[in-house]
């Protein structure tokens, strides 16, 4: 019989050849599809014919870094806002950076928790338009000359619609349509979002002629959704980033910098 002393070599060579093997408690590495969605600024801003940047490509860059084996594509492909919606319904798509709650939504994505960053909508009028508004009465006593302009398939309009008494024209699919629109006078108002208000404007080449009104007319937090098809695992990396994310301050540094 070999010494008892003899067999520890063995025992630590069998060691030494596990640890070079894969550990099958690392996390496995997975692709996650995704869009970069249109007219969604600062969400995604074009940056030249063939880049996109904004907070929510951060935000994935982000995520990347925190969990390496999590891998975002798509974030450079422009994408109709109703299309990337549609997508990931039908599970081409895998997930949607910055979106807002409706019950339609929570039918058929899921939504993680902690939220990215919460978003106010302003009302923009047309310079020198000295119109004064409080509330959304204001805006209901003005009747036909009180126009809302919002988009089509974007979540301020069901809000419009839910608060009812209003005048709203949502023909328009992008927010720069209807920018547009409220310069030609083809509308009083328009709903739209901050942070990245002011670049928004800048960028449609509209400043000057467009202001912003100083009441907030409503607030909403936007979230990162999942497909329902994607794995419960995955989804539970991803959110980990997050509140990685939201603990070290790193969401609230990346909202500053795209506001």
């Amino acid at each position: 019989m070999l010494p008892i002393i003899q067999a520890r070599p063995v025992r630590a060579l069998l060691l030494a050849s596990a640890l070079l093997l894969p550990c099958a408690c690392m996390a496995q590495q997975v692709t996650l599809r995704v869009a970069a969605q249109e007219g969604t600024e600062p969400k995604f801003i074009p940056a030249g014919p063939e880049r996109i940047i904004g907070l929510c490509v951060d935000i994935f860059r982000t995520i990347e870094r925190i969990d390496p084996g999590l891998v975002f594509i798509g974030d450079q492909q422009w994408m109709p806002l109703i299309r990337a919606y549609h997508e990931l319904s039908i599970q081409q798509h895998d997930a949607l950076c910055a979106v807002q709650r409706n019950p339609e939504r929570e039918r058929k994505y899921v939504y993680l928790d902690p939220p990215l960053f919460p978003i106010q909508y302003m009302l923009l009028v047309r310079s020198g338009d000295g119109v004064v508004v409080n509330n959304w009465d204001d805006v209901r006593k003005l009747g036909k000359n009180g126009v809302v302009l919002a988009n089509r398939g974007y979540a301020t309009t069901d809000f419009l619609e839910a608060l009812g008494g209003l005048q709203i024209n949502a023909s328009a699919t992008s927010p720069a349509m209807n920018l547009q629109k409220l310069v030609a006078g083809r509308g009083r108002f328009f709903l739209h979002r901050s942070p990245g208000l002011a670049g928004f404007i800048a960028r449609a080449g509209a400043t000057g002629k467009v202001q912003v009104l100083p009441q907030v007319m409503y607030t909403a937090p936007l979230y990162m959704v999942m497909g329902r098809h994607v794995d419960a695992a995955v989804a539970a990396r991803v959110r980990r980033a997050l509140e990685q994310m939201e603990k070290t301050g790193e969401l609230a540094r990346l909202l500053k910098k795209w506001d």
